[in-house]
């Protein structure tokens, strides 16, 4: 009996138990895991190393102002608090996250090495403005995606985020590969152009297809580079099965110069052109540049980009014979360019406005006049659908034509030309800005008072407007130019506000943290390079400076009070393992190890070198000698780089002759202690080379110091000014 009521109390208190222990539990409020910013288990061992991993990464964004206190505190506030925002605080917070998460060991372990990828991809990109929003926006896409898989929604959330970020993040799709490819298929209809350069990522999969037909219709030459290739990438062109890229491909396969027939897609798609005719047409370099630029004239090209992109490249060839031989007879000279009319030497002069000499220009011009006649030059302009026409007055300006251009119309078609070259600068994104470059620099070269009073008011006119906030930022700047130019003083004091000083550059922001004025030379392994090198490094055989020398690189420093350390690359041969690349490579790396930062970045080479050496342009360079080509589309990569910089370029070739003096007295003004003084420099270098005989004057004519740059002072000022908004 007892045994049996010992039973039934043991039932009681079991039952008792078990609804107490309900009660608790139901006490108990789970808390989601994206809802915590707290680890709700430590991390295993078997992980920790993998975590330990992104930590290291976030340390490495907490140094980038060289501390390690949680906050990233830059110069620029809105890119402090991106970043410190994105690195500091949700990265962390996805760390958390991800451990939280109620999935398996091993796919944890894949979160965090992708995390860790990112982390690293985010402290490699430049601090710049629009990179701090990327990375703050690809962050919170990182976290949303993994919110989208622990609660179960991530086709919800995909759907509405098929862009640019989740494309970057979707190596957390892998194991959804139909969303995953729902993300590269909408983004490669939406960019084709960016996303058939990523080819490469996703080649074997189907939706590379859509994406190989999206990018025909709008960059065909990439697709025709891959279908010229033998691997994968040329497999996927050639199976596909779009009309325009089986064109595409049939060019690569039957064309004896794939490259040259490629802008007559058009021709040879609709049947009007077979491959074999264009091979034939393309075989003599004046009967192919003519045929590009009738066929341009028609204005129904579906590949206009691809289109001029060839007219610029085989004018140049023109022009560079022209400019080669400028110490020859005209006759002898300009033999070669005889037989082209005007519309084709228009293009030939726009396609080659980062080289072409003063004296080829001159000369094209005055033909291109000539064989215009007797049409009217706006009616001239209708004709070659005013294809960059504000390039063509910009050089016109710069060389002292314009006038016997707008002189070959009335007065109210000059009215109109001019008004439409100042108007529609707001139209296109915020960051495009060649249109309003060539209007800033052009003014710089006007002399007719009555024009220029009439482009003030025109932009006056256009500022009121306010169109858009490009608008009223592009005039409201282009405006206070034209009213400081030609005066110091006046350009100074209109910008201090926005820009640091225009007409000099203070010692003081020269130098790195060490007190050095660093400099960093770039040349080139060609024939000329060698050469050049060896006599830049016979400028400091004197006692002002020591020069030692390694394998890869020379090292300048200056004996004097001001410590300035000069490092120059050595040009090893181009075509060798270990070329002048290489070389540069190894001295970049010496720099960065050893924080050096250069403040003064020297360009020595020729115009397509000068890609290589924008690559190692920073921050810190607040002196940039380009010597070579400071056309629009360099100054703006010069400034993405190094958004300070005070840029000596040339309107044509860079010389020898005229680049060496010209670091010379950079050099002297530093080695004695002083700002570099654009305006003192310049009217000394004036003096010597106004000595040096008519060539070499001519030469130093075309370079433009800091304080005249118009266009490089306007983007800085506008890209302030927008940044600032």
């Amino acid at each position: 009996m007892d045994k049996f009521l010992l039973l039934i109390l043991s039932a009681i208190l079991i039952s008792e138990n078990s609804n107490a222990q309900k009660s608790k539990n139901d006490s108990i409020k789970v808390i989601p895991v994206f809802e915590t910013d707290t680890l709700m288990n430590p991390v295993p061992v078997n992980r920790a190393l993998f975590a330990d991993k992104v930590k290291a990464q976030i340390r490495q964004s907490d140094l980038k102002d060289g501390e390690v206190d949680k906050v990233i505190e830059l110069e620029d506030t809105v890119i402090s608090q991106k970043l410190t925002e994105a690195l500091l605080f949700k990265a962390p917070e996805i760390l958390i996250h991800i451990e939280n998460m109620h999935i398996p060991h091993a796919t944890k372990i894949q979160y965090y090495r992708i995390l860790e990828t990112r982390m690293r991809q985010w402290n490699n990109l430049r601090t710049t403005r629009e990179n701090a929003a990327y990375i703050q926006k690809s962050a919170e896409n990182f976290d949303n995606i993994l919110r989208g898989i622990e609660e179960n929604n991530l086709a919800d959330y995909i759907s509405k985020n098929k862009n640019i970020i989740t494309l970057d993040n979707t190596a957390l799709l892998t194991n959804y590969p139909d969303l995953k490819g729902s993300v590269y298929e909408a983004v490669g209809m939406a960019s084709p152009e960016m996303m058939i350069n990523r080819l490469p990522e996703f080649v074997n999969e189907p939706y590379a297809d859509p994406v190989i037909a999206a990018a025909a219709k709008v960059v065909p030459n990439i697709v025709l580079n891959y279908a010229l290739s033998t691997g994968n990438l040329g497999k996927a062109v050639k199976r596909n099965q779009d009309p325009l890229v089986k064109t595409i491909a049939a060019i690569a396969e039957k064309s004896a110069a794939p490259q040259k027939a490629l802008p007559f897609l058009d021709e040879i798609y609709e049947g009007r052109k077979t491959i074999e005719e264009v091979d034939k047409l393309s075989r003599n370099q004046n009967n192919y540049f003519k045929a590009l630029v009738a066929l341009k004239l028609q204005g129904t090209s579906k590949v206009e980009k691809t289109l001029d992109n060839e007219i610029n490249f085989r004018g140049l060839q023109f022009v560079r014979v022209a400019n080669e031989l400028h110490e020859s007879p005209a006759n002898i000279r300009f033999k070669g360019l005889m037989d082209f009319n005007a519309e084709e030497l228009y293009f030939m002069m726009i396609g080659s406005q980062d080289e072409i000499y003063t004296s080829s220009f001159t000369w094209m011009f005055d033909r291109m006049m000539e064989k215009m006649k007797p049409m009217s030059g706006d009616a001239f302009l209708e004709k070659v659908h005013k294809s960059r026409f504000r390039t063509f007055l910009r050089m016109s300006a710069g060389y002292n034509e314009i006038s016997k251009f707008l002189n070959s119309m009335d007065e109210n078609h000059q009215n109109e030309l001019m008004k439409e070259f100042v108007s529609g600068l707001e139209k296109g994104p915020l960051n495009d800005l060649e249109d309003a470059v060539d209007v800033a620099d052009a003014f710089g070269s006007l002399t007719d008072p009555e024009l220029i009073s009439f482009l003030k008011d025109e932009i006056l006119q256009q500022y009121h407007q306010r169109i858009n906030k490009k608008g009223t930022a592009v005039y409201a700047l282009l405006y206070t130019i034209f009213n400081s130019a030609g005066n110091d003083s006046a350009i100074n004091n209109d910008f201090q506000n926005i820009l640091p000083p225009i007409t000099y550059v203070p010692i003081s922001v020269l130098k790195n943290k060490d007190g050095k004025i660093v400099q960093q030379v770039f040349f080139y392994g060609d024939k000329d390079g060698m050469g050049a090198f060896n006599g830049y490094l016979s400028l400091f055989r004197n006692g002002n400076w020591k020069i030692e020398r390694n394998k890869y690189w020379a090292t300048v420093t200056a004996t004097g009070k001001v410590p300035i350390e000069i490092y120059v690359n050595v040009p090893l041969p181009e075509e060798a393992d270990e070329n002048d690349v290489y070389a540069q490579k190894q001295l970049q790396t010496y720099i960065d190890d050893n924080a050096l930062e250069p403040s003064i970045v020297i360009h020595r080479g020729h115009s397509y070198y000068l890609p290589t050496t924008l690559e190692h342009l920073s921050p810190a360079a607040k002196i940039v000698i380009l010597g070579s080509c400071g056309g629009y589309h360099n100054l703006a990569k010069v400034l993405d780089a190094s958004p300070d910089a005070n840029i000596i370029s040339s309107k044509q070739v860079g010389a020898y002759r005229v680049n060496t003096p010209i670091i010379s007295a950079v050099n002297k003004m530093l080695l004695a202690g002083e700002d570099v003084n654009w305006i003192e420099m310049w009217h000394d270098l004036s003096r010597y080379f106004a000595a040096q005989g008519a060539v070499t004057n001519d030469l130093f004519s075309d370079y433009v110091p800091p304080n005249k740059n118009l266009g490089a002072i306007f983007i800085k000022a506008y890209r302030k000014q927008i940044d600032s908004e």
